[in-house]
């Protein structure tokens, strides 16, 4: 519940944040404590989703990428035997 305990905590800050702006009476700060509520608030479902999807990722192990192998690379010598070895296969 990582992301959606980060959501209740801006929705919260917004509140902390509007009771002061109301007690101060600072009409600049209700802004910014409308704005970290409605943040807040649109978080939420979006946090629960992901969430959920990390859990159930977790769970049954997803979608795994294949590796794909490193690029062999000769040098030096073998490198050399190797390209005369690939003209004569290709002729």
């Amino acid at each position: 519940m990582r992301y959606t305990k980060l959501a209740l905590l801006i929705f919260g800050f917004g509140l902390v944040l509007g009771l002061v702006a109301v007690v101060a009476e600072i009409k600049l700060l209700e802004r910014v404590a409308s704005g970290a509520m409605a943040l807040g608030i649109v978080a939420i479902p979006i946090g629960i989703l992901t969430d959920l999807r990390r859990r159930l990722t977790g769970r049954f192990g997803g979608a795994r990428r294949r590796v794909k192998a490193p690029v062999r690379r000769v040098s030096g010598a073998g490198a050399a035997a190797a390209q005369i070895g690939q003209d004569e296969a290709i002729a």
